[in-house]
This record gives C-alpha cells, sequence and structure tokens, in this order.
C-alpha cells in the first residue's frame, strides 16, 4: 500500500530508524471501513504490520478483518529531478475487506517506479506486480499509474487509476495536506469502479504520522 492516500505506490520509505502509522475511514454503499497500518524502517527495509474492520450498516451482517504484512525495499531513492524504484511484497489475512479496490490479494508484489518533475512539484508513479487471490482462486498482473500535484510545499492534489488483469479498474483523485511538514498529514479522496457490475464509489479521510529517527 502506498503512502496515503494513494493505492498506486511511491518510490519512497519511511526514514532509517523511524516509524509512521497510516490510518483512515473508508466509506462504501452498506458498509465502511477503519484501517490502521504501522511501519518502521529496519536496516533498509520498510516493515508494515496492521489492519482493517469493515462494519456492515445492514441488519445481521457481521463485521469482517483483515490483517495485513508488507515490506517494502528500495534500490534506487528517488531525488528532485529524478527518478527512483525498488520492490514491495505482502500478505493479507482474512481477506473479507473490499481487497479489490485496495489492489492486494492473499499474496502480491510489485515495483513502484517514480518520476520527479519541476523540483518535486510533480511527481508521477508507476506500478506493475501480480496479485494472487486464494479465496476467489484468481490470479492477475497488477498495474497502476498516479501523479502528485503541489500546489503549495504543504498541499497537493492527487489521481490514480489501476488495476488488475482478471480484476476490475479503479480510480481515485483527492488532497494531501501536511498540518505539520513531514510529521502529521491528513487527507480526503472519492473513489470509483470503471467496470465490473457492481460500479462501486467510496470516499476516505486519512490521517498520517511520521515519528523522528529514534533508533
Amino acid at each position: 500500500m502506498a503512502a496515503r492516500p494513494f493505492v498506486v505506490d511511491d518510490a519512497r520509505v519511511v526514514d532509517p530508524g523511524a516509524c509512521q502509522v497510516e490510518s483512515w475511514f473508508k466509506r462504501n454503499p452498506g458498509s465502511h471501513e477503519l484501517w490502521a497500518l504501522p511501519s518502521c524502517n529496519v536496516a533498509g527495509f520498510e516493515l508494515t504490520a496492521g489492519g482493517g474492520q469493515l462494519m456492515s450498516r445492514e441488519p445481521g451482517v457481521r463485521d469482517e478483518r483483515d490483517y495485513q504484512f508488507q515490506a517494502k525495499t528500495l534500490f534506487r531513492t528517488l531525488a528532485p529531478n529524478d527518478w527512483g524504484w525498488g520492490v514491495a511484497a505482502g500478505v493479507v489475512r482474512h481477506a473479507d475487506i473490499n481487497v479489490h479496490q485496495n489492489l492486494i490479494g492473499s499474496y502480491y508484489a510489485y515495483v513502484p517506479v517514480s518520476k520527479s518533475f519541476l523540483d518535486d512539484r510533480i511527481v508521477l508513479l508507476t506500478n506493475v506486480g501480480a496479485v494472487v487471490n486464494r479465496d476467489e482462486g484468481r490470479n492477475g498482473l497488477s498495474w497502476g499509474v498516479g501523479g502528485e500535484f503541489y500546489l503549495t510545499p504543504r498541499f497537493m492534489l492527487l489521481t490514480e487509476i489501476y488495476g488488475a488483469t482478471g480484476f476490475d479498474r479503479f480510480s481515485q483523485a483527492g488532497a494531501r495536506w501536511w498540518l505539520v511538514p513531514d510529521r502529521v498529514q491528513i487527507d480526503a479522496t472519492y473513489g470509483w469502479q470503471w467496470n465490473g457490475g457492481d460500479r462501486t464509489e467510496w470516499i476516505t479521510v486519512g490521517l498520517r504520522l511520521i515519528s523522528p529517527t529514534f533508533f
């Protein structure tokens, strides 16, 4: 999973020896979700372990929970007016929540590539990978394209489109604002499905907290 609120990941990790918590509320038709994904950079690997809970607004429907674990590292660090890339892989247990919208399955892996323009005022993101959904017995090649567009050093607009072969295609658009630069961030998005029978839509509101280096 990318830095909130992206699904298309970037070629960045939290600073070595630092940690972060990405959390968000997601409202779907007929349900809502709460997610929290803490992560730390240990020896160059950003390790994430967290999960989410889906609460249905329909009577008699039980809550569902997901547990996600991911490792990510970079082979080329993204710098202003340059590009970077890395690799990430993860696993999801009890994958009952809307994992298709998050482009994750029982197992997944991808290569994030990012390119900076105009001294980081524009950053383009691409992902290529694979997703295995054991619950449905489906596999696919995943892909995604996104962009960050800074209007000020603390406020940016975001957009992305992503999907996988044999799965649906989705888009999100929204904004990200640093309340405290590089430490406290809030964001919001509107997302929608491009194809398939459900044509679902959703909104998210998120909070991201990043620590200084402390180990």
